[in-house]
Parts: structure tokens; sequence; C-alpha cells
């Protein structure tokens, strides 16, 4: 068996067959919409933005830990290999389970370092809704990305200051 963390789209739409979902957390690690999307949320010409983990001492995300088997696990990272092709890597990380049950486990998750291809780092949030709310791309308008990443958070009751600002400004643009 093996546990994938999802803290993007991953969290609504995984897309697998999976044995076990649970709310999870990762620490040192934050959520931010610093990766480009040129295959998904935008085009080359105008890329949207998606979220990656940045290491940030203290920081924490919450996300969506899915456990698949073993038989099953080829076919999933093939699938997600091709999903996260721009600019993401596998990386292990260690889960903390935020259900009842708790307890940790080792864990994979893509995130997109900088400096790869498609990394477009920080900005102002009011550039970055900006960005967001002008970007399509084959999977979908940016902007939904957006909310039902929101949304998704606060169903799981989990705070992001950075989605939830990034939201407002959204909003506002509307």
């Amino acid at each position: 068996m093996q546990w994938i963390f999802g803290y993007g789209s991953l969290i609504w739409r995984p897309d697998f067959d999976f044995v076990a979902r649970r709310p999870a957390r990762v620490h040192g690690w934050q959520r931010r919409f610093w990766q480009g999307s040129h295959d998904h949320r935008g085009v080359p010409e105008r890329p949207g933005r998606v979220v990656t983990l940045v290491a940030a001492d203290g920081g924490h995300c919450d996300g969506m830990a899915y456990q698949v088997t073993a038989a099953d696990s080829a076919r999933i990272f093939d699938a997600l290999d091709h999903r996260e092709k721009n600019g993401y890597q596998r990386r292990d990380l260690e889960l903390h389970f935020l259900d009842a049950d708790g307890g940790t486990a080792p864990g994979i998750v893509y995130l997109a370092p900088e400096g790869n291809h498609a990394y477009l780092g920080p900005a102002e949030v009011a550039d970055i809704a900006r960005q967001i709310a002008h970007s399509t791309g084959p999977s979908g308008r940016n902007i939904d990305y957006l909310i039902d990443l929101a949304a998704a958070l606060r169903a799981m009751n989990a705070d992001d200051e950075h989605v939830f600002e990034l939201e407002h400004a959204i909003r506002e643009h509307l």
C-alpha cells in the first residue's frame, strides 16, 4: 500500500481508484500559487497559475491523502506523472493524519520546485489574481481551479490564508 498526498486539484478530483481517503497535513511546507500552468489552466503564451509546495520553517499544508494498492500504484503513478508533467517532481514526505484516528505514514507528493521550466514564483496578490482571472486552458478556467480549491479546503475545515486571500481578490473582480 502507498499513500499519495494531494494539496491542489487532487483534493476534489483525484481521478484514480483508492482504498482509503484521509485528511492529512505535511509540516515544513506551504501551498502557493507560484507554478505556471501551460498545459491545464493556461496555454504557453498565457500561462495560468496553480499551486505547488514551498519550504517554510514552521509552516504546514493541509490536503487529502489517498491510499492505493501496490497492484494499482504503477498505473496510478504513470497517470499522475502525465497529469503533473509541467514541472512537478515526486517527493517523499511524512503525512500527519487529521482525522480521529490520527497517526503518521510516509507518502508521496508532487511538487514543482523553484527553477523548473514553468515556475513563476511569488508575486503580489493582485497580480496573481489578475493572471488567474484571465487564464484558461484545456482543463478549463484558472479561476475555477482557485474557487474549487478554496471550497475543498473549507469542506475540510482547512485554513489557508494564501488561497483565501486570492479567492477574495478574485471575487472582487467578478
